[in-house]
Order: C-alpha cells, then sequence, then structure tokens
C-alpha cells in the first residue's frame, strides 16, 4: 500500500472526473473585464473553486502587511484589480485564513475565517455565496468549505440589505489567481462565477455514497451562469482562460501549456511538503518553494530539505527532477526518520550528492557507478519498494548499470551499494522523495517532476495508466505518484 500525509480531500473514483487543474506560481493571473452591459441580478451571485494551496504564511514582496494570496478580484477601475474604493476580493490572509471583502465607498461586507489552510497535499471546495436581498443578515455572505457551511469567523460585517455587488458591475475586471505581489500559489480547478443566482454547495458537489465523509465534484456544465458568469475547466492548455460556457475567455498573464495540470480534486499528485521540511534559511537568503510546490531552492550557505507529500509502502514508483544548476544539494529517497542539523547532516536516506558526485547512505560515500550531471539534466528516480531497490539515473541512463526492471535481482540498485542501504527501505516504514542541502557553501536549484512538470518536456510521457508528463518513459511497472495509482497494481 502506500500513504498520504495530510487531509487530502480526493476521491480516487468518482463518477465525474475532473481531468485537470490550473497551476499557478509567481506573477502568473487570469484576467478579463466584463461586457459594458448589466449583470443578471446585481444582488446575487456565488463563485465556486477547487484549491491545492501550496504557499503558506506570507504575502509576496511588497505585499500590505495584512494580504496573503488573490484568489479572485473584481474591481471597478480596469484590468489588474487595483481600485481602492469599488471591489470584491477573496484571498488567504498571511495567517493561512481566508477573507472575503464586499467594499462599496465605504459600505462593506466582510467573512475571515478561524479556520486557517496550510495542508499543500490537499484539495479544498471553496463556494462563496452573495445574497444581498435575504432578510437574514448572517445569509447574505455565506462561505462553504467542502459542502459545510463555516459559522466560526474572527470577523463578521454583514453587507447592508439590498447592496449591489462589483462582481457583477458592467465593466469591472475580473482577476483570478493574483494581484499586485500577491499572487497565488497552487492549484485551482473547476473555476465557477455564477451570475444572478445564490446557489447552495450542492450545485457544485455532493458526498460520496459509499465515503460520506468524502466532499465530491459534480458536473457543472448544466448551470444557467447568467450574463457576467463563467466557467473554467482549465481543459485546453493552448488557452487556460477559456471559458467553457462560450463567454468572453480571460487573458492569461505568465501561465504556459504546460501549468495545465493532471493534480485536480479527482486525482491528487504528490508535491513538496512546505510543512515537512527543516532549513536554517533566513527570509532574504534561504529556502523557497515555488509553482505549486514543484520548484525548491536553497540558497547558498542554508541548510535544508523537502520531501514528498506521499509517502509508500509498497509499489514501485517513478519521478523525475530537472537541475537548474548544479551545485552541493542531495537527492534521492529518505524514510520518516530524516534529520538535518549542524551536527548530523543526514540519517536514514539514500542520495546522488551533485557536486562530486557520489552516493551517500547516511556517513557512508561511494563513488562506484556514479555519472556526472550538469545543469539542465534530467534526473531519472524508481523506488521499487516490492524488492527494497532504488535506481538513480541521469537523462534516462542508469547508474552504477542500474535495471529497475530486473526485480528481485535489484541489478545496479543504488541503496544495495550500502551495508545499511536496504534497511533505509525496508525497516523504516514510509519512503518519501527528498531533496536536502547540508552544504554552508551550496545550494539546491531544482524542480520536480511527479508528473505534473513544471517546464516543458521535449515529450510528455505517462505511466502504463496513462498517468503523467515526464520527459522519459517510466520503466515498465513504475508509476507516478497519484492518488488514482494508490491501490492500483503498483501499491
Amino acid at each position: 500500500m502506500a500513504f498520504l500525509i495530510g487531509g487530502a480531500n480526493s476521491a480516487a473514483d468518482t463518477a465525474f472526473d475532473v481531468a485537470n487543474s490550473c497551476r499557478f506560481g509567481t506573477d502568473t493571473l487570469l484576467d478579463k473585464d466584463n461586457a459594458n452591459s448589466s449583470p443578471t441580478h446585481a444582488d446575487k451571485y456565488t463563485i465556486s473553486f477547487w484549491c491545492k494551496k501550496c504557499n503558506t504564511s506570507g504575502g509576496g514582496s511588497g505585499a500590505p502587511a495584512e494580504n496573503g494570496y488573490t484568489l479572485f478580484m473584481s474591481s471597478g477601475s480596469g484590468t489588474a484589480g487595483d481600485a481602492s474604493d469599488h471591489y470584491c476580493q477573496i484571498y488567504f490572509k498571511n495567517e493561512d485564513d481566508i477573507r472575503w471583502q464586499e467594499y462599496d465607498d465605504g459600505t462593506s461586507g466582510q467573512l475571515e475565517t478561524n479556520q486557517v489552510f496550510r495542508d499543500p497535499a490537499a484539495w479544498h471546495h471553496l463556494v462563496f455565496r452573495f445574497d444581498s436581498t435575504d432578510g437574514t443578515a448572517d445569509d447574505r455572505m455565506r462561505i462553504y468549505v467542502n459542502g459545510a457551511q463555516v459559522t466560526s469567523f474572527q470577523t463578521r460585517t454583514n453587507i447592508d440589505q439590498n447592496t449591489d455587488s462589483w462582481v457583477g458591475y458592467a465593466s469591472a475586471a475580473h482577476v483570478i489567481g493574483g494581484t499586485s505581489a500577491r499572487f497565488f500559489d497552487g492549484y485551482l480547478a473547476e473555476f465557477v462565477l455564477i451570475d444572478g443566482q445564490s446557489l447552495a454547495p450542492t450545485s457544485f458537489g455532493e458526498y460520496d455514497s459509499d465515503s460520506p465523509n468524502i466532499w465530491k465534484p459534480i458536473d457543472v456544465s448544466g448551470l444557467t451562469f447568467g450574463t457576467h458568469g463563467y466557467y473554467l475547466d482549465f481543459e485546453d492548455s493552448s488557452a487556460l482562460g477559456n471559458d467553457a460556457n462560450g463567454g468572453t475567455d480571460f487573458s492569461v498573464t505568465n501561465l504556459a501549456a504546460y501549468d495545465q495540470c493532471q493534480d485536480s480534486p479527482t486525482n491528487n499528485w504528490a508535491v513538496l511538503n512546505n510543512l515537512d521540511h527543516y532549513y536554517t534559511a533566513t527570509s532574504s537568503t534561504g529556502a523557497t518553494s515555488t509553482e505549486g510546490a514543484t520548484k525548491f531552492i536553497i540558497a547558498s550557505g542554508n541548510r535544508g530539505f523537502a520531501r514528498s507529500t506521499f509517502g509508500v509502502t509498497a509499489g514501485k514508483w517513478y519521478w523525475e527532477c530537472k537541475l537548474h544548476a548544479v551545485s552541493k544539494g542531495f537527492l534521492g529517497i529518505c524514510n520518516n526518520e530524516i534529520l538535518v542539523d549542524d551536527s548530523t547532516p543526514q540519517v536514514n536516506a539514500v542520495y546522488i550528492y551533485e557536486a562530486t558526485p557520489d552516493f551517500r547512505s547516511g556517513a557512508q560515500i561511494l563513488t562506484t557507478g556514479v555519472a556526472s550531471i550538469s545543469t539542465n539534466d534530467i534526473m531519472n528516480f524508481a523506488l521499487d519498494m516490492d524488492n527494497n531497490a532504488f535506481y538513480i539515473g541521469v537523462n534516462n541512463t542508469y547508474m552504477n548499470s542500474g535495471d529497475p526492471e530486473s526485480g528481485s535481482s535489484r541489478t545496479g540498485a543504488i541503496s544495495e551499494l550500502f551495508t545499511t542501504g536496504r534497511a533505509i527501505i525496508s525497516d523504516s516504514g514510509e519512503v518519501f522523495a527528498n531533496l536536502l542541502n547540508t552544504s554552508t557553501t551550496g545550494g539546491i536549484n531544482t524542480s520536480m517532476n511527479f508528473g505534473c512538470p513544471a517546464y516543458a518536456n521535449s515529450s510528455d510521457a505517462a505511466d502504463a495508466n496513462g498517468y503523467g508528463a515526464f520527459e522519459f518513459a517510466p520503466p515498465s511497472g513504475y508509476l507516478a505518484l497519484c492518488t488514482k495509482n494508490l491501490g492500483s497494481d503498483g501499491g
């Protein structure tokens, strides 16, 4: 079996599959102006989307102290959501809670949750339901998370009855994924705006009949979206701003075709876990995780590591990483007992060390069978948990004459070079993909590809189950780290 850290809300088998999401990161956004026409109803709307949040605690450089990461903004003066007196905005604050504001020349409504959102492994469904005509003040703005209404708020300011929203305002700018320096880093799927209706979350999702605690998406294509409504399904990689409802498309800023991802609420993928790391970095020089928790940088002089959100105990698994620089980083696997500090730089892990290069397992260092690596190389990692073996390649040539398809003979397996190597895989529970730096004079600069790369491949190869976009085809029997593969023949 394989297991997943965190409360990832992702059902492996659903009646409706979400094929794609859009990955947002630094300086990426979608925006458009409403047509110069009246909304279906200025006092009612619903916003629904699925969200996998990969950044935590703190906005970008230059962001106001209270602001974090923008998910949606509608304003009355031009694109990019810069109006100061007329706007609606939904964003994660620096404390990782959600704030939803409706503001119009001093008349405001605001909800700010006590609940925080910090798990980079989890998909959440968020619904924002607006109806200023409602006679019950607390029902004019309502937030739902995974089908359940949020009732605990650190801040609640009810909107005045019959106040028009700026969401449907004629010629208002709509922005998704970022404003100014407050860019969202993570994944969005099934982004829907309903103009003129206040809809319950059951219009967008349902509880699984076999697992009643799992909230899952349903097909929304049959909804009535209204004059200014839209539906972004992110199924066209060449036009990620395409409105599947047939309305005006969004303009795309700094999003590429590879930002269309298979990571979705119905097929959750491994990323790097921002909550499961160690680093001595400072805010100005240290570790950063971007591009949906796939790109990881530790600046020179800082120690640290990052593990995958998936740990596995059985099966055969494949991933890649692209080296943006070759410094003094370690690339490989670790178990639950990984330790990085000044006195014990690495325990219970198997790596290739970039700078020398060599193979390392704990304090052991071997140079047998190691190949040199260079900037822009693609590293291959094949983990055979069924035979307690690990293989490392560069540009699809496996080091130490390794053969990931050799099965029980473990031909050229890296861990077999070490007297303690097999114990790292077989005796310590779950095994994780891992990046590590222990040097005070080197760093890490690499992008992990668990199947949703944040860079363009020359050819996108899938695993045997049809999942993933890898530079090289996974060895026979090896699968990508996603929930659709958990419980399959691979794990």
